[in-house]
């Protein structure tokens, strides 16, 4: 046979592959009548089926004559053959599986039912084992709705209301109010329950935004009392989207400038400058350049007390319910009575300024122009005594922060020191900025630093590394806050600038986009500020104190 010939073409009478054409078989089942004639055998002898299917085609031969078949004529028949022979069989095969199958597993049934439950479980155990992992797969599709079950429905039925209010008690709000929709009985539970009045009352302990706006808004009246009035739910389920949309207003007016502001004009009797202050939501306390400490009402911005004594300007100062501690250009740290103004005490240790002081749980610490640091014990405000002198700076100790861990300083030398509570044992330093440092916060692993070189960078204390450098400000960074979401700083530029927090964090964040508001208002250098959720309160070398409040458009001026 030619070599290049289709082995299927018809016209073939050889091939070497088992599944074409065999013409040249010598067993074959008949033998031609005629030696002219051509002999073949269309089928591989091997196979029963093509055995039959050739006892088939052998049979419609006439006598002394064999018929050739082309290719598509013997598949043809061959697929008939096929179909002719198994096609009984197999469905008589499957009638008699399927019901041998459905005695046998009646039978089956019948026994497993009478079994105790603990032998049930170990026969289906057995039975598990010998499955394979798609059957497996199968199961556990019909077990697991079986499984679900409705318990905030079933728990009150059993007389677990509580069970049940105490289970969504723990949903956020978003779940909560799909909660809400699920069937009558889930939204009975919940309005039962007031379960919208707890998770706003835990969220107005837990949050001081929240805490804030209920204050301001008055709702603090409702909260935290128990309420008889059938409408309590529907009360406490429309203040919850008030809530948000003063949260979200807020956040929108801190990122785009929008407030009110407020003034105090001090009015100092001879020198002017506001140095230092501090604010709640009834007073601020100033210390002003004049040597004086005044206390504003927080609501009528008028001035309720002046304090008197230091013979130098009031550079520091921290206040608690019951005293005020300053610290002055007089070299002293002087204790007042916050309800009368009393003097209390004098404390007389630093040889220059006091620039900087912070005290917490029984433990005071106090930073000079001399260089030094002194840590106190506060046992009351007539007994205050040294414990440590820190010395480590090569230049003024401009400002100190400290808590359980670590009392952290920051000098005109340009670094930033680390020093154990405890033990006050010196720690590590922290060096970057190119130019002296003159404020920082610390709190929890982050300090933010204030400096000369007009820049602010955040710090990881553990580690002592700098995570990122801001840049804004034209002149020296006076002061600095942050919170867990923004950073606010005062400069001699005189401007007040917002910074996002947790984009500073991130490494991936371009420098350009992480200050979100400049604000300018203040017509000399900016000395000091404070800030919540709310506002931001500072103080200026322009004698005035400026409250930028978030919550309101309202302007007013005093």
């Amino acid at each position: 046979m030619d070599q290049d010939q289709d082995p299927m073409d018809t016209r073939s009478f050889n091939s070497d592959d088992e599944g074409e054409l065999n013409l040249n078989n010598t067993d074959l089942i008949s033998q031609p009548a005629n030696r002219g004639g051509p002999d073949f055998m269309v089928t591989d002898p091997t196979s029963s089926v093509s055995l039959a299917s050739n006892l088939e085609i052998s049979s419609h031969i006439q006598p002394g004559r064999l018929k050739l078949l082309t290719d598509e004529e013997h598949r043809v028949n061959l697929a008939a053959n096929v179909r002719s022979i198994w096609s009984i069989p197999q469905a008589e095969k499957k009638l008699f599986d399927q019901e041998q199958y459905e005695k046998e597993a009646e039978q089956c049934i019948n026994v497993f039912v009478k079994w105790e439950e603990h032998q049930q479980v170990d026969f289906i155990t057995q039975l598990f084992s010998k499955m394979c992992h798609y059957q497996h797969g199968l199961i556990n599709g019909y077990l697991r709705p079986m499984l679900q079950r409705d318990f905030i429905t079933a728990l009150p039925g059993k007389g677990l209301d509580h069970v049940a209010e105490k289970i969504l008690s723990y949903l956020d709000a978003d779940s909560l109010k799909a909660a809400e929709l699920v069937c009558k009985e889930w939204y009975r539970v919940i309005s039962d329950g007031m379960l919208w009045k707890k998770y706003i009352e835990h969220m107005v302990i837990t949050d001081d935004l929240w805490r804030g706006l209920a204050e301001r808004r008055g709702w603090m009246v409702t909260l935290f009392k128990p309420n008889s009035q059938g409408n309590a739910h529907k009360y406490y389920r429309s203040l919850y989207p008030k809530l948000i949309a003063d949260i979200e207003r807020i956040e929108n007016n801190w990122r785009t400038g929008k407030h009110r502001l407020e003034k105090i004009v001090c009015r100092s009797e001879s020198s002017k400058g506001v140095y230092c202050l501090q604010y709640d939501e009834n007073k601020i306390i100033s210390g002003l350049r004049d040597n004086s400490i005044k206390m504003w009402n927080r609501k009528t911005l008028e001035c309720e007390n002046t304090l008197t004594g230091h013979t130098g300007s009031v550079l520091c100062l921290q206040y608690d319910k019951n005293i005020i501690i300053s610290g002055s250009s007089d070299s002293t740290v002087r204790v007042w009575s916050i309800t009368d103004g009393s003097l209390q005490n004098t404390l007389i240790h630093h040889s220059e300024a006091v620039l900087h002081l912070r005290f917490q749980d029984g433990i005071m610490v106090t930073c000079s122009k001399d260089r030094s640091i002194a840590v106190w014990d506060m046992q009351s405000p007539s007994d205050i005594n040294l414990r440590r002198v820190l010395v480590g700076h090569r230049a003024a100790v401009n400002v100190v922060d400290f808590d359980h861990k670590y009392i952290v300083s920051a000098s005109g030398d340009r670094t930033i020191k680390v020093w154990d509570t405890s033990s006050c044992e010196f720690v590590r330093t922290l060096n970057g900025h190119r130019r002296g440092i003159a404020c920082l916060q610390y709190h929890g692993n982050l300090v933010v630093s204030g400096s000369s070189d007009n820049t602010i960078r955040l710090w990881d204390i553990d580690f002592g590394s700098c995570l990122r450098v801001l840049e804004g400000h034209e002149e020296l960074v006076r002061c600095i806050r942050f919170d867990s979401k923004r950073i606010v700083s005062g400069a001699y530029d005189g401007k007040i600038k917002v910074w996002d927090l947790q984009a500073a964090l991130d490494p991936r964040t371009p420098n350009g986009t992480l200050c979100l508001r400049t604000l300018v208002e203040h017509s000399g250098r900016v000395f000091r500020l404070q800030f919540d959720e709310f506002q931001i309160v500072s103080s200026s070398h322009d004698d005035t104190i400026l409250i930028w409040t978030s919550l309101t458009l309202k302007k007013r001026h005093r």
